[in-house]
């Protein structure tokens, strides 16, 4: 049987593991499409906390997320 005190150490290593995954899937990504997927995640949580996790407030939150940190790049003047 699991204790309660294993699973959260498993847990805590499942999470270190898919930061581990995600940081690294970023490497080959240009400057504009790093800008794009951290605007798409914020706009995310962004959208489920206004909605209350409505599914639609979420997937809204990260389109509107997205199309608004890939446009970011042109504000800076980097090309």
């Amino acid at each position: 049987m699991i204790k309660e005190k294993d699973m959260h150490v498993l847990g805590k290593v499942i999470i270190a593991v898919l930061l581990a995954t995600t940081i690294s899937g970023c490497a080959g990504m240009s400057t504009r499409q790093k800008n794009a997927a951290t605007g798409a995640a914020i706009g995310g949580v962004a959208g489920a906390v206004l909605t209350g996790g409505s599914s639609l407030g979420t997937v809204g939150g990260a389109a509107i997320g997205g199309v608004i940190g890939h446009g970011v790049d042109g504000l800076t003047g980097k090309k």
